[in-house]
């Protein structure tokens, strides 16, 4: 049994029924430390002792806090969705220690949020966010010692439909759209790709010649040609000869000049 650093922060170190434990005081000083340590040594003496787990200590926030830092915000693409989703899980959610929220709590929000009208594709990505944010906490930082959103079914959501532009809607649309966004949307009408097919389109994949491009998809590598009707021509010939190429990459489309298409800027100006 002892006190030890790890980094800034004192450690104990001590033996239960025959199970070692290293539990963190968290703090720096070391006279607090050790009260915290002989405190422990004492209600193990007394068989008062037993191992707490930081969820009965940590609030929902405190955990989606870390999560949003963590696993969230570095992945960008998703980072939005889910601080949308957390508008509605922390006002219910929030104030709530790790260990109180069961299936029962989690039961509870779902219908509340049928009850506010939420649709079923909402509260889905919302459950979604909450059971890997509990599978993170068990998981990564053993924080508890269940996910209580397991056992909870997902909404069932009405089968997806394709919608079609009229050509009045995609006049509109292109009126009202900036020059650089207007040819992205052109040639996604006018060829069928999906937006990241576009964004990560280069020029050695573009034959202004025999009028194709070629595509990969980005999950299977497969490889296919499209051929460019003329109105796709002529926004990749308005793309050439604007000379907005840059020495750091290929791409075709790029917003502001020279720069990738950041996905967020595409999507607010969408």
């Amino acid at each position: 049994m002892g006190l030890f650093k790890r980094g800034s922060v004192w450690w104990m170190s001590f033996v239960y029924q025959g199970k070692q434990y290293r539990k963190t005081t968290e703090t720096e000083d070391p006279k607090l430390a050790k009260r915290i340590f002989d405190k422990v040594k004492g209600e193990i003496a007394e068989g008062k002792w037993f191992e707490r787990l930081p969820g009965e200590e940590r609030t929902f926030r405190e955990m989606m806090e870390k999560y949003m830092a963590e696993h969230s915000e570095p992945k960008k693409a998703s980072s939005e969705r889910d601080r949308s989703s957390l508008t509605h899980l922390l006002p219910f959610l929030g104030n709530y220690l790790l260990t109180e929220i069961t299936t029962k709590v989690v039961a509870d929000y779902k219908n509340e949020r049928r009850i506010e009208g939420a649709c079923p594709c909402t509260i889905n990505r919302e459950l979604a966010l909450l059971k890997h944010s509990f599978n993170i906490a068990l998981k990564e930082w053993e924080w508890v010692r269940e996910n209580p959103v397991l056992k909870i079914s997902m909404e069932k959501e009405p089968p997806s439909r394709d919608r079609w532009l009229t050509y009045e809607e995609e006049e509109r649309l292109l009126a009202s759209s900036p020059p650089w966004l207007r040819e992205i949307i052109i040639f996604a009408v006018e060829t069928g790709c999906r937006r990241g097919e576009i964004l990560s389109l280069e020029w050695p994949k573009v034959d202004l010649r025999n009028k194709v491009v070629t595509i990969f998809a980005s999950k299977t590598g497969e490889r296919r040609t499209i051929p460019l009707t003329q109105r796709a021509l002529d926004v990749l010939l308005l793309r050439q000869g604007a000379k907005v190429r840059s020495l750091a990459h290929d791409l075709v489309f790029t917003h502001p000049v020279s720069k990738a298409v950041n996905i967020h800027t595409l999507r607010e100006a969408f």
